[in-house]
């Protein structure tokens, strides 16, 4: 496991790098997701491979997380990954952090029951827990540097530009 320092001299190396070569800080990442059975997903990126599915009352197998769960954990995760490396950077002791996240919806949206009720969520709570012996003060301070520079935060709080290509039989139409 990668301790403070190391984190903390990698985080400053690669602010350097960028620094000197922005184009490389221009990245795309490609995750490919595949229905294998019922509602069962299969989500790969390079070497890594998830799983997604549905609760048996919404027509899955309960097999793996919902769409749901991953992406809440994919803000949970961001957030306390963030703020590790931001608290390695500022030189803030951390004894230990959790992130909780919580989001409202209502179910009929994404079921196309009533017109004025959304897919996604109404709200979103991310609830952080950390031992430090920092003063409170510093812990703000850390905590919103690390939510400026957050990638997740920034994805569920800023609407995204969003493009469709679709490809039937291999072509695209």
């Amino acid at each position: 496991m990668a301790d403070v320092k190391t984190i903390r001299e990698i985080a400053e190396r690669n602010v350097e790098f960028l620094t000197r070569k922005p184009s490389r800080g221009r990245l795309t990442g490609v995750t490919k997701a595949r229905i294998t059975d019922g509602l069962h997903c299969e989500i790969e990126e390079g070497p890594w491979k998830l799983a997604a599915d549905m609760p048996v009352k919404a027509g899955g197998e309960d097999t793996a997380p919902t769409p749901g769960m991953l992406g809440r954990g994919a803000l949970a995760s961001c957030l306390a990954i963030g703020i590790t490396i931001w608290a390695a950077r500022m030189g803030i002791a951390i004894d230990a952090l959790e992130v909780e996240v919580q989001g409202d919806f209502d179910a009929r949206g994404e079921l196309g029951v009533g017109e004025d009720i959304p897919p996604g969520y109404q709200e979103i709570r991310y609830i952080i827990s950390m031992d430090s012996s920092a003063p409170p003060e510093v812990l703000a301070d850390l905590l919103e540097t690390a939510e400026r520079h957050s990638p997740y935060l920034d994805v569920f709080g800023r609407a995204q530009t969003m493009e469709r290509t679709l490809r039937v039989n291999g072509k695209a139409v």
